[in-house]
């Protein structure tokens, strides 16, 4: 697919930006600040995965480089293993984790132990 990365050199925000044709590409220009000062940076290579192979990866804890002590790291860890299987976790759920993976200053005790009753 016909699919840059670039680098936005004021905002230094990464966009993808999907070109139809090398041979009169449009403007490219930041999603984030509009700037058209942007440099063409080395896209990441994705190789498909078997199913089989994908559960395998993830069921391993070590690979995932995961802490079950750490909220950060289990909260990770649930967002990358819903994806891969293709399910959605639902708001209430996603809403969870992202306070397990940022705990708000404004909860009782402030602290990440606030993510677990």
């Amino acid at each position: 697919m016909p699919i840059y990365e670039y680098l936005c050199e004021d905002c230094h925000k990464q966009v993808s930006l999907f070109i139809r044709s090398i041979t009169n590409p449009p403007v490219a220009s930041c999603r984030f600040c509009r700037s058209e000062r942007l440099t063409r940076v080395m896209s990441r290579v994705v190789t498909p995965k078997s199913e089989e192979s994908r559960l395998d990866s993830l069921g391993d804890p070590s690979a995932a480089g995961l802490d079950e002590q750490d909220p950060k790291s289990m909260a990770r860890w649930m967002k990358t293993m819903a994806g891969e299987m293709g399910e959605d976790m639902g708001d209430e759920m996603d809403g969870m984790m992202d306070e397990m993976e940022s705990p708000s200053e404004a909860s009782p005790g402030g602290g990440e132990d606030d993510a677990f009753p």
